[in-house]
């Protein structure tokens, strides 16, 4: 497995608001998925910004997860079941997602995009 890329995912509350806080900032948008994500880019970082609601955000680590892309989503399912790592399997028109917390409870997942 060889990741591919990576970003920081912040779940907000409202996602146009955010959007429009990091364009202020310097950030431009790299994509966005209508109402359901969009990441910002600036030199060195992507951001993935993520409309969620307090329910979404019990037992994981708070408003941030990372997520990466792989360049086998199949192989790296596998691995972290080799691992012994609990994994939360979802779709959703942006694509599959596999999340995981790592040891200290940090919200993780991977995701192969449907984009």
């Amino acid at each position: 497995m060889i990741i591919k890329e990576s970003n920081v995912t912040i779940n907000v509350k409202k996602l146009n608001d955010s959007i429009s806080f990091y364009e202020s900032i310097g950030f431009t948008v790299k994509n966005r998925w209508g109402e359901h994500y969009a990441q910002m880019t600036a030199p060195g970082i992507t951001i993935g910004l993520h409309p969620t609601d307090e329910e979404n955000l019990k037992g994981n680590s708070g408003n941030v997860s990372i997520g990466f892309t792989t360049d086998n989503f199949e192989a790296t399912e596998a691995l972290l079941k080799e691992q012994n790592i609990s994994v939360v399997e979802r779709k959703e028109d942006g694509g599959q997602f596999l999340h995981f917390n790592d040891s200290d409870g940090t919200s993780l997942y991977f995701i192969k995009p449907n984009w």
